[in-house]
């Protein structure tokens, strides 16, 4: 996923100053925030507590599942006088019998129904031993477990109920907090008084299509004349308040522009400078408008709403990458490979790949560079790497990992696609992480420069010492990751995997904050321990810190994903992939037109968003035209990763100016004044031509290859 900055630097906006203020306002916008993320886990959790329960108290009380509800008494008589039923049914047999029903039965024989009426009176008492034994068993320990476990399962069936609203409250919390931050995604900071007013404008006419188009789904809604749900009504009023209240902060900002703002500006720059989000809304809320449908884009919205749990999940991803920000562990990765003294260009590969590992757990590209993007691009620097392939480099950074486990960009395009599955999606994944790695190293080393090498600082300290010292500080962390995963496999038989990856994670990360918290408590506190360092924050600290910053990431993602639909929902009513040929003369010709859409699609959507509409539109035509469902899916993830770092928008090059800082981008531009285009360029090209190169193998190779077997 990736997230940019309505404005860099300082993310607190302007118009909240500092202090006693700026510290209220920080936690009534994430403590809401942060509650609903707790409640996600918890009850993503619940499911794993409610097996559990159910296990022990089997092991407990046998037969437990009969226990966990009062049984209900038999309705039969076990104390029936078999004499008297018996003469009763003999007399009702005689005064039904009709000497002239020629197809009659028999009566039955008095000994048949005696036997039948015994038979029925012992198993009559067998029903109510049984009764009375779960009744007797039924002691206040087992009503008060019953009672828990009850209200576990309850949890489960409650996140059922509530993911929408609960998606929804954090869409608006995060994406106003993020609106007050000026902190959307655009292409370029707002940085004058026309900027300002412009981003401003353009926002509160969104959040007017927003409102509008809410309140006439939910008109619509109420006249069809069907029985609306109450948590569906619920939900409509949740959005129409909320993109109301956005209206009215919007109109605030027109008129109070933040005091650092430069004069002047041009209608240009501050077209660069209006969120993505107000542009797609505005671009779809135009078609819908012109066409009469004006529910249109709360009806495509709302379709968030049919996948919560995922949108949820991917909130979790974003505070899991804050948590990650805030641990020492990925300066301590890195110092194991600072002894070997490596090459600018092997340090960036190295970096580039072990990245991916984190960036899969992390659910994208974006928020691994936003988390950990500094990291790498001065760790890179330090090799003595040029400015430039220091940001080609931390721009990759999270571009491979997203076919990897556990990505919940993979598990997405699962769930919304019954012909692929995850475990083939993720070992073909595995290859394709091995080809681009190949292809950046490549490129990376047939582009060096020689002054790159000699500017490096070389170490004399014996390699393998260092490299086993750099190694020891990691042993309690793997220590630490594998005592929590082995608790929740033994307590909760929950393992990681690409499925509760969201859930334990931010546990996992909680428990590694507090341990770099206690560790640092006791280095303070040894006599032979000095620094000028800062003291590490508490774990409540590092919580709210990391919801703060989530926070804002979350609302912009969140607002570009939901507008993202509502063009997708564009392109499906104007039926534009129409204009695709039914069928294609060849695989081949399918191929490249395919492989042309999905880049120009990854270039202009956020990945969810953009395997919603792939899934709807695009993948029914691949599958016709004879090209292998997993194979199709591979090409459009990479096709989205070069659309991610393609101009114009180039979504991760912008989180990377967004981590690094205006002033690097600005000496990067100096440092290459005079050298050729490519290294003035290197920036943007070395991704480009790696990530191309891979897509145009992916796509055509195994096609190749098919043609040349079929041909043998």
């Amino acid at each position: 996923m990736d997230l940019n900055t309505h404005q860099s630097g300082n993310t607190g906006g302007s118009e909240f100053g500092s202090g006693k203020g700026e510290g209220l306002y920080r936690w009534l916008s994430t403590l809401p925030a942060f509650l609903i993320l707790l409640v996600v886990v918890l009850l993503n959790t619940s499911h794993a507590i409610h097996a559990q329960l159910l296990l022990f108290g089997e092991a407990q009380w046998q037969g437990y599942y009969q226990l966990r509800i009062d049984p209900k008494a038999p309705a039969c008589d076990p104390d029936q006088d078999i004499e008297q039923a018996l003469q009763r049914m003999i007399r009702e047999q005689n005064e039904a019998d009709d000497e002239f029903d020629l197809l009659a039965s028999d009566p039955l024989p008095p000994e048949v129904i005696r036997q039948s009426l015994e038979a029925a009176k012992a198993d009559c008492q067998f029903k109510f031993d049984r009764y009375n034994g779960i009744v007797e068993r039924i002691t206040p320990p087992v009503e008060a477990y019953r009672a828990l476990e009850k209200w576990v399962a309850d949890l489960g069936e409650f996140r059922m109920i509530a993911s929408g609203i609960m998606l929804a409250v954090l869409v608006l919390i995060c994406g106003g907090t993020a609106l007050l931050r000026k902190h959307h995604i655009s292409l370029r900071p707002a940085a004058t008084v026309m900027d300002y007013r412009v981003s401003a404008f353009a926002q509160l006419l969104a959040f007017a299509i927003l409102f509008y188009s809410m309140a006439s789904f939910k008109s619509v809604a109420l006249s069809a004349g069907i029985n609306v749900r109450s948590e569906h009504l619920t939900l409509l009023w949740i959005w129409i308040l909320g993109f109301g209240s956005a209206v009215a902060i919007c109109l605030y900002q027109i008129m109070k522009v933040p005091s650092e703002a430069l004069p002047g500006g041009n209608l240009g720059n501050a077209f660069l400078a209006t969120p993505l989000y107000a542009i797609f809304t505005l671009i779809s809320g135009s078609y819908f408008l012109l066409n009469g449908h004006a529910s249109g884009i709360g009806i495509y919205i709302n379709q968030m709403m049919e996948l919560a749990s995922l949108m949820l999940n991917v909130a979790l991803y974003v505070l899991i990458g804050m948590l990650l920000k805030r641990t020492d562990l990925a300066q301590k990765v890195f110092d194991v490979f600072r002894p070997f003294n490596f090459r600018p260009e092997m340090l960036a590969v190295i970096a580039v790949a072990v990245s991916a590992i984190p960036t899969a757990y992390t659910g994208g590209s974006g928020i691994f560079v936003i988390a950990v993007g500094s990291l790498v691009y001065l760790e890179v620097r330090r090799a003595g790497a040029r400015r430039q392939l220091a940001l080609a480099a931390t721009a990759m950074s999270g571009s491979l990992g997203v076919v990897l486990r556990p990505c919940l960009l993979v598990v997405i395009v699962a769930a919304l696609n019954n012909e692929v599955t995850t475990d083939e999606l993720f070992g073909w994944g595995v290859k394709v992480f091995l080809l681009t790695t190949a292809l950046f190293a490549f490129y990376a080393f047939i582009t060096s420069k020689k002054d790159d090498d000699q500017s490096r600082i070389t170490s004399q300290e014996p390699v393998w010492p260092a490299f086993f010292a750099a190694l020891k500080p990691l042993v309690p962390y793997v220590v630490l990751i594998a005592v929590t995963l082995i608790a929740y496999a033994v307590v909760l038989a929950a393992y990681l995997d690409e499925f509760s990856a969201p859930t334990i994670l931010p546990v996992l990360l909680a428990v590694i904050l507090l341990y770099e918290r206690m560790v640092d408590k006791k280095n303070r506190r040894s006599a032979a321990a000095h620094t000028d360092e800062p003291e590490k924050p508490t774990l409540f600290a590092n919580l709210q810190s990391s919801t703060a910053e989530a926070t804002v990431h979350i609302g912009a993602l969140l607002m570009l994903m939901g507008t993202t639909m509502t063009i997708g929902g564009v392109i499906e009513r104007a039926e534009l992939m129409t204009l695709l040929p039914a069928e294609f003369s060849s695989v081949w010709m399918a191929m490249l037109a395919l492989v042309t859409i999905l880049v120009l699609i990854g270039m202009i959507m956020d990945p969810y968003g953009a395997v919603l509409l792939v899934s709807v539109t695009i993948a029914g035509i691949a599958y016709k035209a004879g090209i292998d469902p997993i194979h199709f899916w591979m090409v459009t993830l990479v096709a989205f990763e070069l659309g991610y770092l393609s101009p114009p928008v180039a979504l991760n090059h912008l989180l990377t100016r967004q981590v690094v800082g205006e002033e690097e981008i600005r000496l990067s531009k100096l440092e290459t004044v005079g050298e050729n285009f490519w290294y003035r360029h290197e920036k943007i090209l070395l991704p480009l031509v790696t990530m191309a190169t891979a897509l145009v193998i992916v796509a055509f190779g195994p096609l190749a290859w098919a043609s040349m077997q079929s041909s043998a």
